[in-house]
């Protein structure tokens, strides 16, 4: 059995993380899901949350809004919509967001599609905001990325 893990984190504009891991959590559609070294292949539909990269004592965090991941002989491949690492996100602006959305979701007459859109720019606003707050109590330093040609 394997002791590390390979993560790799894809958003369609660029591979946002590619490390070795102890441990990674991802925002299971279903509820946070946890990896480990020698985890069987699991395919699994990803909503807007967090995923954390854990390396030692070292914790990266990212807020995603959605995807999937693949688990397949010690490889995590994350395919995002977005990925924003914690200490690169705006709190303030990250809560405004949040706060649009919420409005916008208010509105009243709003056809289906559009109040889909707008729940789903709240919820991924929320997954900013939390990882940006989140990051305010905890230590969290970005890995060294390994690119292995990337």
């Amino acid at each position: 059995m394997a002791k590390t893990l390979t993560v790799e984190l894809v958003t369609p504009e660029k591979s946002a993380l590619t490390q070795t891991a102890d441990f990674v959590a991802l925002p299971a559609f279903e509820g946070e899901m946890g990896v480990l070294p020698g985890h069987e292949a699991f395919l699994v539909q990803l909503g807007a949350g967090e995923v954390r990269v854990r390396r030692g004592a070292e914790t990266s965090s990212f807020a995603v809004s959605g995807g999937f991941a693949e688990i397949l002989h010690d490889k995590v491949s994350v395919f995002a919509e977005t990925a924003e690492m914690a200490s690169e996100i705006d709190a303030e602006r990250a809560r405004q967001d949040l706060e649009r959305a919420k409005a916008e979701s208010r509105t009243p007459g709003l056809d289906p599609l559009t109040l889909a859109q707008a729940e789903a720019q709240m919820r991924q606003a929320q997954a900013r905001v939390r990882v940006a707050q989140l990051r305010g109590r905890r230590p969290v330093k970005p890995a060294p990325q390994d690119t292995h040609g990337l």
